[in-house]
């Protein structure tokens, strides 16, 4: 049974960073996907960036890219998403999700992940 803490969401002024961390204990190796996901009010769930932990490929949603990074450290099980040029576009809730036993070398955005955290709330206002 995987267990999430994310953590480092918050409230950030326009153009400002934030680090979201998204440590899955009971990942028993590292074929596997760690990905980030949000959700605005009255929106559907959008993929935002996601990455392999054997390969370290990534992959971005386009309307993040070139402002988002994710990285991870496999020793942790932890995933990070480095969120930089914020805008209130970006004001939701941001769910980590982790696919396990995935033996390919990318890794994708669709929502169909195996376990889900709980979220963090990430605020963008001035």
């Amino acid at each position: 049974q995987l267990q999430f803490v994310e953590s480092g969401g918050g409230l950030v002024q326009p153009g400002g960073s934030l680090r979201l961390s998204c440590a899955a204990s009971g990942i028993r190796s590292d074929y596997a996907l760690i990905a980030w996901f949000r959700q605005a009010p009255g929106k559907d769930r959008e993929g935002v960036a996601c990455i392999n932990l054997s390969t370290n490929y990534t992959h971005y949603a386009a309307s993040i890219k070139g402002r988002f990074t994710v990285s991870r450290d496999n020793a942790k099980k932890t995933a990070y998403l480095q969120m930089n040029s914020l805008n209130p576009e970006d004001t939701a809730v941001y769910y980590c999700a982790v696919e396990t036993d995935w033996y390919a070398s990318r890794c994708h955005l669709a929502p169909h992940y195996d376990y889900w955290g709980q979220g963090t709330q990430v605020t963008v206002s001035s």
